[in-house]
């Protein structure tokens, strides 16, 4: 009972210092960078290194291992937060949370996956993934691409991906493929392969509307690496249960902190409006209450499926079925959706101050950042699949 007592509260601590470090140092010098990165279409270079520094890179390892033992719903908030300041930075380490959940929660005892996170502590690695691949046309469940077993203990993996994102700049990439070359193409393994196990090659350009910081252009991956880093977990297990609601639910926490900076922008000028005049209502205000309003609703949305998540998530024997994933694929169109709406009506309180990209007030990197909440595996998609699983779920 001590010991459960101490290992709270040690929890605790190490939580509150990543959350206080991401919101006293990493967001201010992600905020002076933002509109470069974006800009420059270029890593966030010194917002990641700020998040090493603070150790937040490891937040999601278990306390056991070394890190903090924050739950999805915490690392939601990390996000969200780092998301106001630069939406391209809160995508680098919502794709980083997600992998590491993979590690964590699919590593079964493996001394070789554990031995990885204790030195991602340490080092603070960052871990990217591989999941897309040319001719599979945006189907992550499967795979052309297939281990080969080697003589000497080792697995060699050749891929090519139709995007990587910031796989130059990751310490370690989780890689789909095929379990073995006779396999078919839903039967998937997920693989860590570490930067100096693997050759990439760059084999196209990465100019985007918005998220132009991810830096996610198409590679071809070789790489050779022990057998023992081979997830045990079909990758199908690992999606349902833990890559896909990692994925959904911080990516649903970045959206919503993105559009919550489009509106506070929106609110200080409604607010120097008033003040100018403090017998009249800005014509904005109306606009910015309905979305403010929204906005509320989009937060709620996704802390209320990432707390429910943790919940389930506690329980080893709990089942992420189609009842499941049906919340997910909802959680995911509801917010891309109604965080876009979000950005989109605050321009409108803006005006002409918030389309400009010289002025203090602007949305525009924002805005363009939003979009691309409905491109990331694509609504369309989704909702195709949440049609199949409404014509067998029953209740």
């Amino acid at each position: 009972m001590i010991d459960s007592i101490n290992e709270d509260a040690l929890r605790q601590s190490r939580v509150s210092a990543v959350g206080e470090g991401v919101a006293h140092l990493v967001c201010g010098i992600a905020s002076r960078h933002a509109d470069d990165v974006d800009a420059e279409a270029r890593f966030p270079v010194e917002a990641v290194d700020a998040l090493r520094r603070v150790g937040a890179l490891s937040a999601g390892v278990p306390v056991e291992l070394g890190g903090a033992g924050c739950g999805l719903a915490e690392l939601g908030d990390l996000c969200e937060r780092l998301a106001r300041c630069c939406g391209s930075s809160a995508m680098v380490l919502a794709m980083h949370y997600s992998q590491l959940a993979c590690l964590v929660r699919h590593r079964r005892d493996n001394p070789c996956i554990e031995a990885f996170l204790r030195e991602l502590v340490d080092e603070q690695r960052l871990l990217a993934s591989m999941t897309s691949e040319v001719g599979t046309y945006g189907e992550t469940r499967a795979s052309l691409c297939a281990l080969e077993a080697r003589d000497d203990g080792t697995v060699r993996l050749r891929k090519e991906a139709t995007t990587g994102s910031y796989n130059a700049q990751a310490d370690a990439i989780l890689v789909t493929c095929r379990h073995t070359p006779d396999s078919p193409s839903n039967d998937q393994r997920l693989v860590l392969v570490r930067r100096d196990q693997a050759t990439l090659t760059q084999t196209g350009g990465w100019d985007t509307l918005g998220m132009r910081g991810t830096c996610s252009p198409p590679y071809r991956l070789d790489a050779v690496m022990p057998a023992e880093q081979v997830l045990p977990d079909p990758f199908d297990e690992i999606a349902s249960r833990t890559m896909v609601p990692y994925s959904h639910v911080l990516w649903s926490a970045l959206w919503s902190g993105i559009a919550a900076d489009a509106v506070a922008r929106a609110s200080r000028l409604v607010r120097e409006q008033a003040r100018a005049q403090p017998s009249r209502l800005p014509a904005g205000a109306t606009m910015l209450a309905e979305v403010s309003a929204r906005l509320q609703g989009v937060q709620h949305a996704w802390r209320t499926v990432a707390a429910h998540y943790d919940r389930a998530a506690a329980d080893p024997s709990a089942e992420f079925g189609m009842d499941w994933a049906l919340r997910f694929n909802h959680l995911k169109v509801d917010v891309s959706t109604g965080a876009h709406e979000v950005v989109h009506g605050a321009l409108q309180v803006l005006g002409v101050s918030g389309y400009r990209n010289d002025s203090p007030s602007s949305v525009g990197r924002h805005y363009r950042d939003i979009l691309s909440a409905s491109l990331m595996i694509s609504n369309t998609r989704i909702l195709a699949q949440s049609a199949a699983i409404l014509t067998v779920l029953k209740g």
